[in-house]
């Protein structure tokens, strides 16, 4: 297997001598905000994760290889590249590969490589999962399943509010994929701390999480974890003002047949636009977030 891999000698260091290290996705840097908005968030959370005491290690594919680490210049590259690098999922890692494509990871295929480097934690905005009218549709994003086979925890904003919240959690508790709140019993709906739906357990510390994480992995139960961290307080968007805009760009995406991967960023793209960059502030707020708390729960698992 790691004859697919490339590891920053920074990350490599850590991961042999078993000190913490996050994991970070590069989806977000070329799709989920323009240069250099993009590669300055980037890199101020990696900041973050070294303030804490943790390592950081972005992911992407680069070079016909997962590049586990990425060096100031390679995330400038994936930022200034924006949509010209390909959203990489699960089904799309063996192609790039051989094909020598580059590639920017989401949740799943973040996962992926985390897990082939010997990374449990990751740090991100929000998780993929049941789209609505899924019933007739069956889009449903690949995180979901890569949460329900690989050992990895992910600290996340709850589930991204544009998608089927009571649905997502159903398929999750299906796979045997728990979902925790840090320090609530309410799932985070992205750009709010409500939503109206319960996750499974609140747990109040990083050590709690931490030994949540150790104990289903050491008795074999296999697949990843949910961290669901609300959006800090001062950086959340009003519920209901959120959901109507969300109503809005879902009716738009069906009236000009957007479907597949395209969807999501299509969709937080024209939320973006109708709540005047508000949920972008949100959002870059909730990533610093989720790295702080990742890497707070990477100290507590050595």
């Amino acid at each position: 297997m790691h004859k697919y891999l490339d590891i920053l000698p920074e990350v490599k260091e850590a991961i042999k001598n078993n000190k913490p290290v996050v994991a970070l996705e590069s989806t977000i840097i070329s799709h989920g905000m323009p240069f250099p908005q993009n590669m300055e968030t980037a890199l101020e959370v990696e900041n973050i994760v070294r303030s804490k005491g943790a390592v950081p290690a972005s992911i992407a594919i680069l070079n016909g290889k997962f590049k586990v680490g990425l060096t100031k210049n390679e995330i400038e590259y994936l930022g200034k590249s924006g949509k010209k690098i390909v959203k990489a999922s699960r089904r799309d890692v063996p192609y790039l590969i051989t094909q020598k494509i580059d590639g920017a990871t989401t949740v799943a295929s973040t996962m992926i490589a985390a897990d082939m480097a010997g990374i449990k934690i990751f740090a991100t905005g929000g998780i993929g999962g049941v789209h609505r009218e899924a019933q007739s549709t069956f889009d449903v994003s690949a995180d979901l399943q890569e949460l329900a086979n690989t050992n990895v925890a992910v600290v996340c904003a709850g589930i991204k509010a544009i998608l089927d919240l009571p649905l997502t959690l159903e398929y999750l508790e299906t796979h045997g994929v728990p979902v925790l709140g840090y320090k609530t019993k309410e799932l985070p709906a992205f750009y709010s701390r409500k939503s109206g739906f319960e996750v499974d357990y609140q747990l109040n510390s990083s050590q709690e999480i931490a030994d949540f994480m150790k104990t289903k992995w050491e008795m074999n139960l296999k697949g990843g974890i949910v961290v669901a961290n609300p959006v800090p307080a001062d950086s959340q968007l009003d519920y209901d003002y959120m959901m109507q805009l969300i109503d809005e760009a879902v009716s738009e995406s069906k009236r000009l047949g957007i479907k597949g991967k395209e969807c999501t960023p299509f969709l937080l793209e024209k939320i973006k636009n109708l709540s005047a960059g508000g949920s972008l502030v949100s959002n870059v707020e909730l990533v610093y977030n989720n790295a702080a708390l990742a890497s707070e729960i990477s100290l507590c698992l050595f």
